[in-house]
């Protein structure tokens, strides 16, 4: 495998270590970012560590957290438009009820297409 960056090195006893920094994003990750991540690292480690030592493990987790997002509201509104709530004045608790359960078919999509895969 050959690397074609330059790595600067520091000695450390016997040892030369690579000076390694990584490229965080200054926007913290959100819920489906946290949530790939956690995947990545207990399911799918070579290919996090790859990542992670690339320095490209945060632009995707950013790309699947902007990802998701916009999957979830696009997926709401098709459900609602399939399945209207009810009226939210006169049924709260039936609203409640109805975007509560959208919102967990959604997230079930995003989950099984985007984090999971």
């Amino acid at each position: 495998m050959n690397m074609s960056s330059n790595l600067n090195y520091t000695q450390t006893g016997d040892y030369l270590l690579p000076n390694l920094t990584l490229n965080q994003p200054r926007k913290p990750l959100g819920k489906y970012g946290r949530l790939r991540r956690t995947y990545l690292k207990d399911h799918r480690p070579v290919l996090y560590n790859t990542m992670l030592l690339n320095g490209n493990l945060y632009p995707h987790l950013m790309e699947v957290e902007q990802t998701a997002e916009s999957q979830m509201q696009q997926t709401m509104a098709q459900l609602l438009k399939q399945t209207p709530a009810p009226d939210k004045e006169s049924q709260q608790m039936a609203w409640v009820q109805h975007m509560n359960s959208l919102k967990a078919q959604a997230e079930e999509l995003v989950l099984n297409e985007l984090i999971y895969s």
